[in-house]
């Protein structure tokens, strides 16, 4: 049984169990067409069926799962074609949150950046994955933070979360962390320097490669 561990108190228990069992379909935990039972979920993740009711209802807004009249619910997952897509509209959005945050940022942003930027330059000469992939994902979070729009800033988590979760399980070479190191540095540069068109163009070429890296690892 896996027990549901929530990380914050404040935290509706449908929200974490939907976190979960979103984070299971995207991995591939729980495989694309597999049919999900309210009894089987709530065994699983030792919850009662309310909460499983709304994390339903939320898994299918998020086009996760399809509820088909008198068969029940069944696991949708994402196709390669929808993750390539998801790369590319990320890509857009990261531009343009690029472009509104150096517009936007204070002084004491822009030294937020720099101390994560600082942390990864250190892991990564610690060969740390695990620690350089925390601090990569804070740094794009100061950056959406930094557009002061909820709205943005919302929607480049949600694809921030589904390419995460959506990766196959890979191990990280010294040279992948030097190369994402050297990807972040030419944006935290355009960030200290104010260059708009320097982020933007950054951005571009970190989500490109990015995509590549991605795609390559499905064949």
């Amino acid at each position: 049984m896996a027990i549901l561990t929530i990380d914050n108190s404040n935290q509706p228990l449908s929200t974490s169990l939907h976190n979960e069992i979103q984070k299971d379909i995207l991995s591939g935990a729980i495989k694309p067409g597999t049919k999900l039972t309210e009894h089987v979920l709530c065994k699983k993740y030792n919850v009662s069926r309310t909460p499983v009711r709304e994390a339903f209802r939320q898994l299918e807004t998020d086009g996760l799962i399809e509820n088909i009249p008198n068969r029940g619910a069944f696991a949708v997952g994402l196709t390669k074609r929808e993750i390539s897509d998801l790369f590319d509209l990320r890509c857009l959005f990261e531009t343009k949150a690029v472009e509104w945050s150096i517009q936007r940022m204070d002084d004491n942003d822009i030294d937020s950046l720099k101390e994560t930027m600082e942390f990864m330059e250190f892991y990564t000469l610690k060969d740390d994955a695990e620690k350089v992939l925390q601090f990569n994902a804070e740094f794009h979070g100061i950056i959406y933070a930094g557009t002061k729009d909820k709205i943005l800033h919302k929607t480049l988590i949600t694809y921030q979360t589904y390419l995460k979760h959506s990766a196959p399980a890979k191990s990280y070479a010294g040279d992948y962390l030097r190369t994402i190191l050297s990807e972040h540095r030419a944006l935290f540069n355009a960030f200290e320097t104010r260059n708009v068109a320097a982020g933007k163009k950054a951005m571009e070429i970190h989500m490109s490669q990015s995509k590549l890296r991605r795609m390559a690892d499905y064949f």
